[in-house]
């Protein structure tokens, strides 16, 4: 049971199904660029040519053999330049069109991602820029403490000073009554 849970996992995974479609687009596609250079390209160049079209355009090594009736007993056999050069176009046109595509693909997720970047930055930004506001607030306040505490100090060594002076003076004068 295991395996076909896994199977069926698998199965229903959004990248295999994206494959599967990507596949059968593919194919399509490629019957699309077929009959470009089957039906458009090939008689196109074929004005260039003697022959009139690529497919007519071969090497034979050995020729047809005929009987008497005209059935081929044995069949040419052939360098077909022309049909090969017919799907270097077909891959040369398919590379391209799969080139630009990715290539418009690639520009749309490269300025999503330097969005996402150059938003993330900002975050950054701003809360560096408020832990550094923090810092500066929290460094003003440990300074007015300490300045605060270095005037208490300053006033109750005053303090001390004056009771001092109070008590020296006191000392010398008598009370009255005393």
């Amino acid at each position: 049971m295991k395996f076909f849970e896994d199977f069926k996992k698998f199965i229903f995974k959004g990248n295999v199904i994206d494959m599967a479609v990507g596949v059968v687009i593919g194919g399509s596609f490629g019957k699309i660029v077929t009959g470009l250079v089957n039906y458009i390209i090939n008689p196109f160049v074929g004005l260039f040519i003697q022959s009139g079209n690529l497919d007519s355009f071969k090497t034979v090594i050995s020729e047809a053999v005929t009987d008497e009736t005209g059935a081929v007993v044995t069949p040419e056999n052939a360098i077909l330049w022309g049909t090969w050069l017919q799907t270097v176009i077909d891959f040369l046109i398919t590379a391209l069109c799969i080139f630009v595509v990715l290539r418009i693909i690639m520009k749309a997720r490269n300025a999503l991602e330097y969005k996402k970047l150059a938003e993330e930055k900002r975050k950054a930004e701003e809360a560096e820029a408020k832990a550094k506001a923090e810092k500066e607030a929290a460094e003003a306040a440990a300074q007015a403490a300490a300045e605060k505490q270095r005037l208490l100090e300053e006033s109750i060594l005053r303090q001390t000073e004056l009771l001092g002076e109070i008590k020296e003076l006191l000392g010398k004068q008598p009370f009255p009554g005393k």
